[in-house]
């Protein structure tokens, strides 16, 4: 749970570099959260079967929108991409494994020209 906290803290943080460790325990900690938002939008009757979201998780989605990005640009540092790489994603079929692909791949341990690296000082 510290590794999403620690991304909400960097709310719209741009630059530095994010591990593999923040980046994807934030996104599991997202899609659990969405998860319960979606079962209590049904619950509540504040589901709408039309644009298939709710309103709870409609707030969320909208409420994490920009860390999103940001974790993910920070991810990209990581592997010493610019973060424009994300664009990538609008690309029919290939763009999503390609950013997949990318958010897997191990940083190097040295600094980069987006800054040192988050595994200083860790035995990871």
């Amino acid at each position: 749970m510290s590794w999403y906290l620690e991304v909400l803290r960097k709310y719209a943080t741009f630059s530095g570099r994010a591990r593999r460790k923040e980046y994807w325990y934030f996104i599991l900690v997202s899609l659990v959260i969405t998860f319960i938002l979606s079962f209590v939008d049904v619950m509540l009757g504040l589901h709408s079967d039309k644009y298939d979201t709710g309103v709870f998780q409609s707030i969320y989605a909208l409420a994490i929108l920009i860390p999103s990005i940001a974790v993910a640009v920070r991810r990209l540092h990581d592997t010493n991409r610019s973060g424009w790489w994300l664009l990538i994603g609008f690309v029919p079929f290939v763009g999503v494994f390609v950013l997949l692909y990318f958010f897997v791949c191990d940083g190097p341990r040295i600094n980069n020209r987006f800054g040192a690296s988050p595994k200083m000082g860790f035995n990871v």
